[in-house]
């Protein structure tokens, strides 16, 4: 039986480097104790930074000079308990960096609140009379757009300081996840025992063209969330009260509106990625799921049953190395600067692809301004992983792009916009696979690998935006959020979605238990916002080859320098209107029509 390895049990080389960011954990914690510090000369400019243009701009470098700092000593911390969340150590600096971080976010607070406390016009008149003030325009911009919403210095600082404590949600929910869940071993179809953990369940046994194997995986898996569901459905509805409190503190129409507003994405444009998708998709993947229980031969149709490869003789296992070669071929398309960032990421170490216990389940990849992205995932030899993985290195090429051309404060753009990069790489990848082989069968799998991607992100997620949405409705309405009222709902969102030919069972009902992005405000969504915009833009470049391609590489570029309709309009993407989203979705019945024709 295999055994789930410690971290201290796997290969070095598939971990990441994190001396990268600090060579030992002892420089690590001298410099976070240095922060404090640090941050006490910038509080030396409370109360002047209306003196001049020029005391605003000393002000605004210093800070961004400290956020530089604090970044990277954050996500060191950050990255060592995402590798292994059992070790204590990591536990307690994890915690130690999360109260500094809060104890400087709360001094620095005062410089947003200064700002929007000038008289009107003066930041616009700085701007005019110093052009270093320029890159920073933006950012001032949109703080003057949320002065309305601003509380009072005081209450502001206060709330900064709680930040750790009002963010405890989202790491309660990892802990339990990830430290204390345990489960019962699987059986296969041959009846032998087989060891169940989180990852293996989502990047193995989910996948398993052994019937038996994934089903009885899917029962005991869903039996451990069953025996956590009240305490996760706790923390949960902390995470949508605390937001509910802070959208009527700050004035906000409500809670959606509140969350909507640093993605700079209005009320329309989140509700057409919601109800076109559900709408118009729904028919085709409803389309797809008969196809797998036909060719299967499956006696019912369980939400367990949904990953089932539909072609299992055929699914050629690649190794981490194979698959780093693939997207290095796939990628070449993006030019040499994008392709010596996929180089560095594969050969420095910055993936860390090792399966051990207390490792985060899923894949992220976590940028570092100053420094270099860092991608996790779990490596489980299969094609799906070299999709996943191309995924996150689209991450990676993005903010390492945007962190060369634009100053930290302009890096980071609108999540609306943030997993456009990443799927656009999913999307190249297909295409290198179908052009590298005119074998009908590879062809066929191909298609079901483009069609996985968009389940992940047109299903999934999109139903877990879905969720979200009502969810909201009613912490609005003041309506107890309970782990019967979040099973029940997703239920509710299965079953309109997959129509009555998909058994929505007890199990299927508790996944909103399954995803982190819940406590990351309204992001669920935004993975159908990016994929939109990527099929849109990857068509374009298969239709005009390098003008297209030097459009895209110039919205990665400019980071966070532009609104999300901006950016997507630089890569020639008009996202203020339906019709990409439609024709997204048409691109993917095209695709489940190839597929049934291929199994006529």
């Amino acid at each position: 039986m295999v055994k789930i390895r410690t971290r201290a049990e796997v290969m070095e080389e598939a971990t990441w480097d994190l001396r990268d960011l600090f060579a030992t954990d002892a420089e690590w914690e001298q410099e976070l104790m240095s922060l404090p510090e640090a941050a006490a000369h910038i509080e030396a400019f409370q109360g002047s930074l209306g003196q001049s243009a020029q005391q605003l701009l000393a002000c605004l470098e210093a800070r961004e000079v400290l956020q530089e700092r604090i970044g990277k000593a954050a996500a060191y911390a950050r990255l060592k308990q995402s590798e292994d969340s059992i070790n204590p150590a990591n536990i307690v600096n994890a915690a130690k960096a999360g109260d500094i971080v809060s104890s400087l976010s709360s001094s620095l607070s005062f410089i947003s609140s200064e700002i929007v406390s000038l008289p009107d016009g003066t930041i616009e008149r700085y701007v005019e009379e110093l052009p270093a003030l320029e890159p920073y325009k933006r950012s001032l911009e949109r703080l003057i757009a949320e002065k309305a919403h601003r509380l009072s210095p005081e209450t502001e600082k206060v709330l900064a300081s709680l930040s750790e404590v009002l963010d405890s949600p989202y790491r309660i929910y990892q802990r339990g996840k990830l430290a204390d869940m345990t489960f019962e071993e699987a059986l296969d179809g041959e009846h032998e025992s087989r060891p169940l953990s989180w990852s293996l369940y989502e990047n193995n046994y989910e996948m398993s063209a052994d019937t038996e194997l994934r089903r009885s995986a899917y029962a005991a898996f869903s039996e451990s969330l069953n025996s956590y569901k009240n305490t996760f459905a706790e923390g949960y509805a902390a995470e949508v009260k605390k937001q509910v409190v802070l959208s009527r503190l700050r004035g906000y129409d409500d809670v959606t509106d509140m969350l909507l507003a640093p993605q700079q994405v209005s009320r329309e444009m989140y509700n057409n990625v919601l109800d076109i998708i559900q709408k118009e998709l729904a028919p085709h993947m409803r389309r797809l799921a008969a196809l797998k229980k036909r060719e299967l031969g499956l006696d019912k149709l369980m939400f367990c049953d949904l990953k089932a490869p539909l072609d299992p003789e055929f699914s050629p296992a690649i190794t981490y190395d194979e698959a780093c070669t693939l997207i290095r071929e796939a990628l070449e398309v993006l030019g040499s600067e994008y392709g010596e960032i996929v180089e560095r990421a594969f050969t420095e170490r910055w993936v860390d692809y090792a399966d051990n216990a207390g490792k985060s389940t899923g894949a992220f990849c976590s940028s570092i301004y100053g420094a270099h992205s860092y991608i996790l995932i779990s490596w489980a030899n299969n094609m799906r992983g070299a999709f996943t993985l191309a995924h996150e290195v689209g991450h990676a090429g993005h903010f390492m792009l945007a962190g060369k051309y634009q100053r930290l404060i302009n890096t980071r753009p609108s999540l609306y916009f943030i997993e456009a990069p990443s799927t656009m790489n999913e999307m190249l990848l297909a295409d290198h696979l179908l052009k590298r082989s005119d074998n009908p069968r590879m062809r066929r799998w191909v298609i079901l690998q483009l069609l996985n991607t968009y389940y992940h992100n047109f299903v999934t997620h999109l139903l877990e935006g879905e969720l979200q949405r009502r969810v909201y409705a009613l912490a609005t309405e003041d309506t107890p959020i309970t782990a019967k009222t979040l099973s029940e709902l997703k239920g509710a969102v299965l079953s309109e979605f997959w129509g009555p030919e998909l058994i929505v069972d007890e199990g299927a009902k508790l996944t909103w238990m399954r995803q982190p992005h819940y406590y990351m405000g309204l992001y669920p969504y935004t993975y159908a916002a990016g994929l939109t915009a990527s099929t849109a833009a990857a068509q374009k470049i298969r239709e005009e080859g390098q003008p297209a391609v030097e459009r895209w590489l110039e919205a990665l570029k400019a980071g966070g320098s532009l609104e999300p309709l901006e950016l997507m309009k630089l890569a020639g993407v008009n996202m203020s209107q339906p019709e990409p989203i439609r024709t997204a979705v048409a691109y993917v019945g095209t695709l489940v029509n190839e597929l049934e024709r291929l199994y006529s």
